[in-house]
């Protein structure tokens, strides 16, 4: 069977720019987006606990999901952040979805060099038996680890391992998050699939396909910058691109049916208290935008 889903990803800096605030916002506009195009799943990278219920109670007082008891999951970041949002509220990953989800699955990353502890989180639907969400937030440090990689390698890696063990085992995985690594960037060769090969995204091994590397108006084979600031390096479409791109929808090549899509919506600028940075300016709901994406695929 096919099935197609509507995905809506956010990293929202739940804490370094909004303080664990529901109130300034945020919050709002990140609900009023998803009811607007009335998404299927729903990731969030960097949501404070508070924020995470606010938007759980949001979603369903509005009768957005199916089933108004089970249709979200959190996942603590341990380490340093913990109770960091509000001086006592957990902070970490987050996933949303209209159909009832099934137990989580919270894999911690490998390290980082720092007592932070990075995670994996995963549900399947009840009601589309096989079909799996997922999202993470993979570290930015390109140090080298023990095992001679760079941690940021290892955690893509580790990422990358579990998205296969479930293809092994039957599952069709939608995975959403802040891969914190340019389309471009080697180590997301082994994650894009070897069909792809544009002038700004060639030399990958790998089988899956992100919903916005076919988007001829943009940056063909890269995609729409998410996230403001000084990208690490230069994206390839320069003039097009004036940040990066590092928010990322994956499919595996092989599950995708049809047509697929994806597209970088532009940083709310109505949350309270948010002064203007070099990167972005007064009111901005986020420093990375959304990312949204439609998807058929195979079930089973």
């Amino acid at each position: 069977m096919t099935a197609t889903f509507d995905v809506w990803h956010w990293n929202v800096a739940g804490n370094k720019m909004h303080h664990g605030s529901t109130t300034n916002g945020m919050v709002a506009r990140a609900v009023a987006s998803i009811l607007e195009d009335d998404r299927d799943l729903v990731a969030f990278n960097e949501l404070c606990w508070g924020q995470y219920k606010a938007i759980q109670s949001a979603l369903g007082s509005a009768g957005w999901p199916d089933d108004s008891t089970n249709y979200s999951r959190f996942a603590t970041i341990l380490g340093p952040t913990s109770g960091v949002c509000n001086g006592s509220e957990d902070f970490g990953n987050a996933i949303f979805s209209k159909q009832p989800l099934g137990p989580a699955s919270r894999f911690t990353l490998p390290p980082d060099g720092t007592r932070e502890q990075r995670n994996l989180l995963c549900a399947g639907l009840l009601t589309t038996p096989g079909a799996r969400f997922c999202t993470t937030h993979i570290t930015t440090s390109n140090v080298i680890a023990d095992n001679g990689q760079k941690h940021n390698v290892n955690q893509l890696n580790f990422v990358l391992d579990q998205m296969e063990a479930y293809r092994a085992a039957g599952e069709t995985v939608i995975i959403a998050g802040d891969f914190n690594a340019q389309p471009d960037y080697g180590r997301l060769n082994n994650w894009y699939s070897s069909s792809l090969s544009t002038a700004h995204n060639g030399n990958n091994t790998g089988h899956y396909r992100e919903l916005d590397d076919n988007d001829p108006a943009q940056c063909l084979g890269y995609g729409e910058w998410t996230a403001t600031g000084t990208p690490g390096d230069a994206p390839p479409c320069a003039n097009a691109e004036p940040h990066a791109k590092i928010d990322l929808i994956f499919v595996r090549d092989d599950r995708i049916a049809g047509p697929y899509y994806g597209d970088s919506r532009p940083i709310p600028t109505a949350c309270t208290g948010i002064p203007a940075t070099p990167a972005y300016p007064a009111g901005s709901c986020s420093d990375h935008r959304m990312m949204t994406g439609t998807v058929p695929v195979l079930i089973g």
